[in-house]
């Protein structure tokens, strides 16, 4: 379990009303953001803390993954200059009825805020403005919560330790509704029926698209399984990112059984371009091993070609769950 602090500023309200933390991908420059990034490592039970207008306002377990999201409608024009598609993750935030404001304990904070690589503050107790999300350390985090009281025993790390809460699969908010208004513009384009079926079935790895992604891969890289009614053609750049040629395009595509089909359109798994199998920090071990992919044993790399490493680029970029080198 890791401890998290968001400093949400402007969406403060549609966050932690919303039981959410979402982020653009990129800076308004295009350039990468490592507090941006760091949703990408958040874990199901990790503990985030909400930080807005010098008060630390609640805490929440995270309750879902990070997963790529488009901006949520309730931002309005709140960060309109952002990229459309970002990072969310799905937090069960819980309001401090002792909301500590960091001014007021300076002494007993400024040590530790100092120990730590990314302080979520100045030297002043003012929240850092370019930090969205970063890790704190257990030892801050338990001070926090002696200083917000009762009602914040819950995230106590040695209690979840003692009594972790079971884990449910949620369904990702916007990503269906997302998918739906892609079909709905489909549905609606001056295109040939058969072109309009092809790209629906696309949507679920059949088809054309299916068909075409054969001429190029063989087999499920993760369980070299290669009988294709035990095979999806997996988009690699999702398909509701896709334009519609990307999306019947047969190098935009991986055959993959059901499980490592899931693994790899959630980003617990990537590929390098030589082939090898890359491996989220947040993937949990066992369960990759029971579904065939073993990290200490990974399977024997295949190359790709040149089309398939244009996606495959996207796909480290912008699904697998890794926060970028800096």
């Amino acid at each position: 379990m890791r401890y998290w602090w968001v400093n949400h500023k402007q969406t403060f309200k549609h966050e932690f009303e919303g039981h959410y933390i979402w982020s653009p991908k990129r800076k308004r420059d295009g350039a990468r953001n490592r507090f941006y990034d760091f949703l990408r490592e958040v874990t199901p039970g990790d503990v985030v803390f909400s930080y807005a207008s010098g008060e630390i306002r609640g805490a929440g377990f995270a309750n879902s993954y990070c997963y790529t999201c488009p901006r949520p409608a309730e931002f309005g024009h709140i960060g309109d200059a952002w990229d459309v598609v970002g990072w969310r993750v799905d937090v069960e935030f819980h309001p401090f009825s002792n909301r500590p404001r960091p001014k007021q304990h300076l002494s007993l904070l400024r040590p530790l805020l100092e120990r730590e690589k990314f302080s979520p503050l100045q030297a002043t107790g003012d929240g850092l403005q370019h930090i969205y999300l970063t890790s704190i350390s257990e030892t801050l985090a338990q001070v926090i919560l002696g200083l917000a009281g009762p009602d914040a025993h819950v995230f106590d790390g040695s209690m979840l330790h003692d009594a972790a809460a079971p884990l449910t699969e949620r369904e990702l908010s916007g990503q269906q509704e997302w998918e739906d208004i892609e079909q709905r513009r489909i549905f609606d384009a001056e295109i040939p029926n058969t072109t309009r079926q092809s790209l629906i079935k696309a949507r679920i790895g059949q088809g054309l698209f299916k068909e075409r992604v054969t001429r190029i891969e063989r087999s499920c890289r993760i369980t070299f399984v290669d009988n294709p009614a035990h095979l999806i053609g997996s988009h690699i750049k999702p398909w509701r990112e896709s334009t519609n040629d990307e999306r019947l395009a047969g190098s935009n595509g991986l055959l993959l059984t059901p499980t490592a089909d899931h693994l790899f359109d959630r980003g617990f798994i990537s590929f390098e371009d030589s082939g090898e199998v890359l491996i989220s920090p947040v993937a949990d071990v066992t369960s990759l091993k029971r579904m065939g992919l073993d990290p200490q044993r990974p399977p024997r790399p295949q190359a790709f070609n040149t089309d398939q490493k244009y996606f495959l680029n996207h796909h480290r970029r912008e699904t697998f769950l890794a926060a970028a080198k800096s």
